[in-house]
């Protein structure tokens, strides 16, 4: 019996070769019809006996291009044409489009083998790629997926390519960055002035500088890298030098996972990560004698290490390096520089050769960053390769823009029942990252289609996103609280609800009382939270420098145990800041640029100046950091605490006074920082577990979500995530989306969506 059927198929299915996998699978099938992009995905219809279409079917959901992901597939019976060919149709326009864009992906097994082949026309061509791999998000200015649309239509292709590009049953048809030696990008190597460095090989040019010391910044996929010789000592101190960047590890790219093996100690599960399509930089532990220079990654542990995702790394990393250093080209606390022009005036000072190239990337995009904790992949930045992503949702509502925190920037849009996460934005400090948070937010808006009906924003009046926000004239303003969004967004990628006990642990969030929280257990939903459990209040003496400076909590904390006996306590750090203990007291006691916080990342940075690790911090979450890094040998042992139960208003106060004074007699016992900072580790995972413990005796929830910067430390989320499922709880950690603040603007779009629905 004859069939006809129309399939609309939403998903990851423009650019990765989804066009020509249903060509060749309906010939295959004995089945005619058509195939087309449309701005909703793609649609197409086959004609024929219900065994082949069952058959074409089964393989349509098992075996698609390997860059696929299909969301759903629509389907319905229409009339039979009686036609006998499959035909590939031009794209078409929708009126509700919901568009599923493929990240940018790493060149392919095919295509480097092409790459390293001389007998192939695209022998050494540093874009090489096909519908399987290659530049996505980066390039594409609006759709559905065509090369007009993207930033290759300056290039015209040429026979060669064209005959590739429109052969269905070739690997580059429809490849929208299609192009080689003849017809497509091209590098160039540029001096520090901007004059173009005649050279018949740039690549090995390139390799030669670099090898020879020099500081070059390299164009990629979405912006600069500053390049320099890993294992250079010179020259990567000369770097810090120039970029401003003092102490915070620099990325590195090996050549290939062998090489990864002898700089770091890699297990299965990291391997597996490392390799992937997404080519993020991953978190490793440093192997002894590694041989890259200390100054790459100082008083870490860890290394960022990358594996080369373009075809020009590849080629740079056949001059025999056994790494580069590869972090952003910015200045510290800028954004990533993208263009050519931009690269040469901001970079003026700190490169001293430019390999660029005459591809513009449209879209902003640095390297995403990951580590393992509790078992599972931890993301720190969710960018290039992650993203636009979708997010599916638990439920429809209306179309919601979320305009997320001030550090780690990013923005959300939902749309339908998914969400889109925006790239990793910034710290928004400065006009350049306002621009371009307002740049994303456009291009966002134009590719998606989508006019939000609903702005969410932080309630802390004074970050420049809750400001747009509220300037925003075309759509209903929902405030939502910091700490509420952390754990709602724990929820929303799981695809989850709740009711749960929500933990957020992070260094600032603008709280409900006026106060700065950061060590906060809710019991919540999307529709709702109630506090219920904190840290005790404490002062932050200086306001913002006490963020900057540990030593400052040090004494705040001090000064809350021991009073007014404080100055005669015999610490270093006493003697070290004799001259500022008493200013701070009388700062404390008059409430004078002293405002009080519940802070849990506050409090890490107390016991990190107290252990003698770090007083001043030269980058944000430095002294947190570092206070992980000094754990060497684990042990159980733990610090005092109280929890006082409340009669009104929050349930319970968790009060580290028996903790101070118990660190104290530890410091003043010569006690080393590695068993001091294990056992405040192992306090606070005790703490969650406590808290979490007596929460779900009140009402009866064993759902505990776990967000916020704090829980980027990988000892302690492991542990408090053994300790509570020891305990039977079920606990849900960030997988999809960044537990600090760049993962914030997902639990707004989810709570504001709830709350304008509650009320239509």
């Amino acid at each position: 019996m004859l069939k006809r059927l129309n399939l609309q198929i939403e998903g990851i299915v423009q650019g990765v070769g989804f066009r020509p996998f249903v060509y060749s699978t309906a010939r295959a099938c004995g089945l005619s019809g058509w195939v087309l992009n449309n701005s909703r995905g793609v649609e197409l219809e086959i004609e024929g006996p219900e065994k082949s279409l069952s058959k074409f079917l089964s393989q349509l959901q098992e075996t698609p291009p390997p860059l696929s992901r299909i969301i759903s597939v629509r389907q319905k019976e229409t009339p039979l044409t009686g036609d006998n060919t499959f035909i590939i149709y031009e794209s078409k326009e929708l009126a509700d489009r919901v568009p599923f864009i493929s990240p940018d992906t790493d060149v392919c097994d095919d295509c480097l083998r092409e790459l390293f082949d001389p007998s192939d026309r695209r022998y050494c061509y540093p874009f090489i790629n096909c519908t399987n791999c290659g530049p996505r998000f980066t390039i594409i200015q609006d759709i559905p997926y065509d090369r007009d649309r993207t930033t290759m239509r300056a290039f015209t292709m040429c026979p060669e390519c064209g005959r590739e590009y429109h052969d269905p049953l070739d690997r580059r048809f429809h490849a929208q960055p299609i192009g080689c030696w003849k017809c497509g990008p091209s590098l160039m190597l540029l001096d520090k002035d901007g004059a173009e460095v005649r050279d018949p090989d740039p690549v090995l040019k390139t390799i030669e500088l670099l090898a020879g010391g020099t500081i070059v910044a390299i164009k990629g996929l979405g912006g600069f890298h500053l390049a320099v010789d890993a294992t250079s000592e010179e020259a990567v101190q000369r770097l810090r030098e120039r970029k401003h960047r003092e102490e915070k590890p620099f990325a590195i790219m090996v050549q290939d996972i062998e090489k990864a093996h002898q700089v770091c100690c890699i297990s299965p599960s990291e391997e597996q990560i490392l390799s992937s399509k997404l080519k993020p930089i991953l978190l490793l532990e440093k192997r002894p004698g590694h041989g890259m220079a200390e100054a790459v990654a100082p008083g870490n542990r860890y290394f960022g290490i990358m594996l080369p995702y373009m075809p020009v790394h590849h080629l740079l990393l056949q001059g025999r390096f056994d790494a580069l250093v590869m972090t952003s080209a910015n200045i510290t606390d800028e954004p990533i520089t993208k263009d050519n022009h931009e690269a040469l005036e901001r970079l003026r000072g700190i490169a001293d050769y430019f390999l660029t190239h005459n591809r513009d990337i449209h879209v902003r995009a640095d390297d995403s960053i990951l580590r393992t904790a509790a078992g599972k992949p931890s993301i720190l930045r969710r960018s290039r390769g992650m993203v636009p992503l979708a997010i599916p949702l638990i439920e429809d509502g209306p179309d919601v823009l979320a305009c997320g925190a001030e550090l780690k920037n990013t923005v959300c849009f939902t749309k339908g029942i998914v969400a889109f996460l925006s790239q990793y934005i910034g710290d928004m400090e400065n006009a350049e990252t306002d621009r371009i948070f307002t740049e994303s937010i456009h291009h966002l808006k134009n590719i998606l289609e989508v006019s939000p009906e609903v702005i969410a924003y932080d309630l802390h009046p004074g970050y420049r996103a809750t400001q747009y926000a509220l300037d925003q004239k075309y759509a209903r303003a929902v405030g939502v609280q910091h700490h509420f969004a952390h754990v709602a967004a724990c929820l929303a990628e799981h695809g989850i609800d709740g009711p749960a006990i929500g933990v957020a642990f992070d260094g600032t969030g603008y709280g409900d009382d006026g106060n700065i929280w950061g060590s906060e257990f809710f019991t919540f939903d999307y529709s709702r939270y109630c506090r219920r459990a904190h840290f005790a209040y404490v002062a932050l003496p200086g306001g913002d420098a006490a963020a900057r400076e540990p030593y400052r909590m040090a004494v705040s904390y001090l000064y809350a145990t021991f009073k007014e006996k404080l100055p005669g306590l015999r610490l270093p750090l006493l003697q070290k800041y004799a001259d500022r203990v008493q200013p701070f007291m009388a700062m404390i006691d008059r409430g004078v640029n002293s405002p009080l916080t519940s802070s849990c990342g506050r409090l890490f940075d107390a016991v990190a100046s107290l252990a003698g690790i770090r007083d001043v911090m030269s980058f944000e979450g430095q002294a947190p950091m570092e206070l992980e890094m000094a754990i060497d040998a684990p042990h159980d042992l733990l610090y005092g605490y109280q929890v006082a139960a409340q009669t009104s208003g929050t349930d319970f106060i968790i009060s580290f006074e028996p903790m101070i004074t118990e660190l104290v007699d530890d410091i003043c016992s010569s006690k080393a920082a590695s068993f001091i900072s294990c056992r405040f580790h192992n306090t606070i995972a005790q703490v969650i577990a406590d808290i979490c413990g007596r929460l779900r005796q009140q009402e009866g929830i064993n759902l505990v979500a776990l967000s916020g910067g704090v829980f980027q430390n990988m000892y302690l989320l492991t542990r408090a995530v053994d300790l509570l499922r020891s305990k039977g709880f079920t606990v849900m950690t960030h997988e999809q989306v960044p537990t600090n603040d760049s993962g914030i603007s997902l639990g707004q779009a989810v709570i504001a969506r709830r709350a304008c629905k509650a009320l239509s």
